[in-house]
C-alpha cells in the first residue's frame, strides 16, 4: 500500500506543479485552491508512504514522477518543446525510479 501512496503523491505532485504554471497564467483562484490541494494531497501521501519506505527511497521517488510528470505535462498541455534530448532524459529519470524500486 506504500507504493501506491507513494505513486499518488506523484501524481498529487503534477497536479500542484502544474496549477502553478496555470495559475501564473489566469490568476483566478480556482486555480490556486487546485494548487493548495495537489500539493497537500501529495505532502499527506508521502508522508503515509514515508511510514513504511525508507526516507531516501520515497523521496527520490517523488520527486522523480513529479519532476518526469511536470515535464511530459508542459509538453502535452502546455506546448513546451519535445525535442527527442529532453524525452531520454526524462526516460532515465523514469528508469531511475524504477531502478529504486527494484532495490528496495
Amino acid at each position: 500500500m506504500a507504493w501506491v501512496s507513494l505513486i499518488l503523491a506523484g501524481i498529487c505532485e503534477m497536479l500542484g506543479v502544474s496549477m502553478i504554471n496555470k495559475l501564473h497564467k489566469d490568476r483566478n483562484w480556482q486555480s490556486f485552491v487546485m494548487l493548495l490541494l495537489g500539493f497537500g494531497a501529495s505532502f499527506l501521501f508521502l508522508t503515509y508512504a514515508m511510514q513504511t519506505l525508507p526516507m531516501g527511497t520515497a523521496y527520490a521517488i517523488w520527486t522523480g514522477i513529479g519532476t518526469a510528470g511536470g515535464a511530459i505535462l508542459g509538453m502535452v498541455y502546455f506546448g513546451e518543446s519535445r525535442d527527442w534530448k529532453r524525452i531520454v532524459f526524462i526516460a532515465m529519470v523514469l528508469s531511475a525510479a524504477l531502478g529504486l524500486k527494484l532495490v528496495s
